[in-house]
């Protein structure tokens, strides 16, 4: 980290920079002297990348501990100071979340469970997801201490800060799977161990020796733990920026340097000068001197010349270093440069397409999000049904929990339409011409139809359409035969009608 941003670090962090400094000076003095083995190097040497360092060697999955309280603090401090490190985790989160999020569940009485839970006042999720989600990207990790009331089973969550987690424990048979969670010392001594929830009994799901681990060791409660960007058999997530803090970082001190640059290149200084002048009459004339102020007059003769003189710092136009800077943050959050200010030679034809692959990164992660939140609904059913001695079915359609979030992008209908509308007249005519099976073309219709947001299998729909086109011919047949009636016919029909009526 350069020593400006430091600075800003220490601020954030809520530290007296010039106690900072005087314990630094102190630290330094108290260090025995040594020649200089060079009058040159690096003036940045001892500073290290704010992603590097944190790897004992290659074959490690985590960063080191320290390392990891670092990413985070700074994941935080970057998302506050720095405004493309901020539109690089609020943009997801207004697409992901905007319209809001709700868990639904086909049973009744399951919904009204799901629904207590979300509206909680302590869970309060249509409040706090948005900043549950912030705070799972920057950090890499959420955790929530599980507290299941007795008698009913009904689950309010508590929140456990990432950054006072100490370890996360992984099944000794399968490094995949965390099984406990292990955090810091408290200012008191105290160390909690939470038993990571996997939804279904230990005895099922692990072996002797683990179960015996997570009876044992794991006593002080249960947490749901849910981590991004994380090897299989890693223990810890990472941050969304974890990559990007020193491109973050440097882009900020470009803008900092560019600015003192534009302040340096409006800045004067009066040059004066005296021919024939010895340096007496040169102090003399400086202690007497005052510059002119705008729109008045300066009265010399000819042996006094004033001019006032800029810097010429010989510096190019900087706009192409900045946006390639900017482009090489933007790029690797896969998020397009005309999303941040910079339009380029970008039509609407070409910010269409260039958007693509970043909804294809936001419904990824839209779909961590959903399982997620459809794990911990079933949790809480899971626990109502402790209490009543059910037995869960997952594979049961009443067990089963969708998290519906907003769509990603407002979707223009009016092409896939006139796509609809053309396939429909051509795969008729394959019909008629005996080309086609109706199966087959009712799968390519299906594909269409998935731009709308329709989804339905093709094999079942064509069974469903011929039974309710049966059923309306049989109703019409039945109105055309009371339709060609006699008239004689036709009047006793509809005095019979009217007397049933009556």
């Amino acid at each position: 980290m350069k020593p400006q941003a430091w600075s800003r670090f220490i601020s954030f962090l809520g530290f007296d920079q010039a106690a900072v400094a005087q314990d630094a000076d102190q630290a330094h003095h108290a260090q025995p002297m040594r020649e200089a083995a060079s009058a040159q190097g690096n003036s940045d040497e001892g500073w290290r990348k704010l992603s590097g360092g944190g790897l004992d060697s290659l074959n490690d999955r985590d960063l080191a501990p320290m390392a990891q309280d670092r990413m985070q603090k700074l994941a935080e401090y970057l998302w506050q100071s720095n405004l493309l490190a901020n539109r690089l985790t609020e943009l997801p989160l207004a697409y992901l979340l905007a319209e809001g999020v709700s868990l639904q569940c086909q049973d009744e009485e399951h919904q009204a469970v799901l629904n207590t839970f979300w509206t909680d006042p302590i869970n309060n999720w249509p409040l706090k997801l948005q900043g549950r989600v912030r705070a799972l990207g920057l950090l890499g990790e959420q955790c929530y201490i599980a507290n299941v009331r007795d008698g009913d089973g009904f689950v309010r969550l508590g929140y456990l800060d990432p950054r006072q987690i100490a370890t996360v424990v992984n099944d000794p048979g399968n490094p995949e799977q965390p099984i406990g969670v292990i955090t810091k010392r408290d200012n008191r001594g105290r160390q909690y161990k939470y038993r990571v929830i996997v939804l279904g009994e230990d005895a099922e799901l692990f072996s002797e020796n683990t179960c015996r681990i997570r009876a044992d060791e794991f006593t002080d409660g249960e947490c749901l733990l849910y981590q991004l960007n994380k090897f299989p058999n890693g223990s810890r997530g990472r941050s969304d920026l974890l990559g990007q803090m020193d491109w973050l970082d440097a882009y900020d001190e470009f803008l900092f340097n560019e600015l003192d640059r534009i302040g340096y290149l409006r800045s004067f200084v009066w040059d004066v000068e005296l021919k024939g002048a010895d340096d007496a009459k040169v102090k003399e004339y400086e202690k007497t001197f005052v510059p002119p102020a705008p729109n008045s007059t300066f009265v010399h003769n000819d042996s006094v010349t004033l001019e006032a003189k800029s810097p010429s710092l010989q510096a190019a136009d900087t706009s192409e270093s900045a946006r390639l800077l900017r482009n090489h943050v933007l790029g690797g959050s896969t998020m397009p440069e005309h999303w941040f200010g910079g339009g380029g030679d970008v039509n609407r034809a070409a910010a269409s397409e260039m958007g693509e692959p970043t909804f294809k990164m936001y419904s990824m992660r839209q779909s961590f999000l959903k399982i997620m939140l459809e794990e911990i609904g079933r949790h809480v059913l899971l626990c109502q049904a402790r209490t009543q001695g059910v037995t869960p079915d997952w594979s049961e359609e009443k067990w089963q929990v969708t998290a519906v979030f907003p769509e990603l992008l407002n979707r223009d209908v009016t092409k896939f339409a006139s796509a609809m509308q053309t396939l429909a007249a051509s795969v008729v005519q394959m019909i008629e011409a005996g080309l086609m099976t109706e199966e087959t073309a009712l799968k390519i219709v299906a594909d269409v139809a998935q731009r709308f947001g329709q989804d339905f299998d093709a094999k079942a729909e064509l069974e469903a359409a011929r039974k309710e086109a049966a059923e309306r011919k049989a109703k019409r047949d039945a109105e055309d035969v009371f339709t060609n009636l006699p008239a004689d016919l036709a009047a006793a029909r509809g005095e019979a009608s009217g007397q049933s009526h009556g």
